[in-house]
């Protein structure tokens, strides 16, 4: 299993940037998506998860409103598009999904068994 995470960069606060997770190895309409981060000196955090269907998705209070997570099964990608960021967004962001099918949307590390390679958003103020 491969999760390739993609489109961050730099942008100031009050602008947006559309990540992406292509992953391989794995069907995204099977599988919960979730989209975590980690700024630097800090624990990685849950920011945003999508299920299998594209019917349920959640996320963190800190991003709730601003972020917007989708997929698109035909490419076998889940996106991240965020708006309104703020210098506090600043973080590698990393895409993930469990290895176990849980009942309901996940939000902690340890329930996420593959990872993909992080990719870094920086928000100026």
């Amino acid at each position: 299993v491969q999760l390739q995470a993609s489109g961050g960069g730099l942008v100031q606060a009050g602008g947006s940037l559309g990540l992406s997770c292509a992953a391989s190895g794995l069907t995204v309409s099977r599988y919960t998506i979730a989209w975590f981060r980690q700024a630097p000196g800090k624990e990685r955090e849950f920011v945003s998860t999508i299920n299998w269907s594209g019917r349920s998705t959640n996320y963190a209070d800190s991003v709730k409103g601003r972020f917007t997570i989708s997929k698109d099964d035909a490419k076998n990608t889940v996106h991240l598009q965020m708006n309104s960021l703020k210098p506090e967004d600043t973080a590698v962001y990393y895409c993930a999904a469990p290895r176990t099918y849980y009942g309901s949307l996940r939000t902690l590390v340890h329930e996420y068994d593959y990872w993909g390679q992080g990719t870094q958003v920086t928000v100026s103020s």
